[in-house]
């Protein structure tokens, strides 16, 4: 498993710049599996998702699983209004 940990912004501001880290840090991953730790993530707006749900996808395409833990509550209330909750973290059972 590889293990990444998001900062504790993101913003429209910061976003490319965490986007390149969080796909140079994938990618250098040999690991069929990527798991996002949102725990430190405090500031942040709908880039945050952007951010996340690119990294679903590349991780995907390159045939690694993708789940992110820890998602702060505002963070997890807004994926449920873009609709994209689903995508981040699938329901069990």
């Amino acid at each position: 498993m590889t293990l990444l940990v998001l900062p504790a912004e993101i913003t429209q501001a910061q976003a490319v710049a965490c986007l390149t880290m969080l796909q140079t840090a994938a990618r250098a991953g040999g690991d069929c599996e990527v798991v996002i730790d949102a725990a430190p993530l405090e500031r942040f707006d709908s880039s945050a998702l952007a951010v996340l749900l690119q990294c679903r996808r590349e991780s995907l395409a390159g045939g690694k699983s993708f789940a992110v833990t820890s998602m702060p509550p505002r963070l997890a209330e807004l994926a449920a209004l873009y609709g994209v909750a689903p995508l981040l973290w699938p329901k069990e059972g």
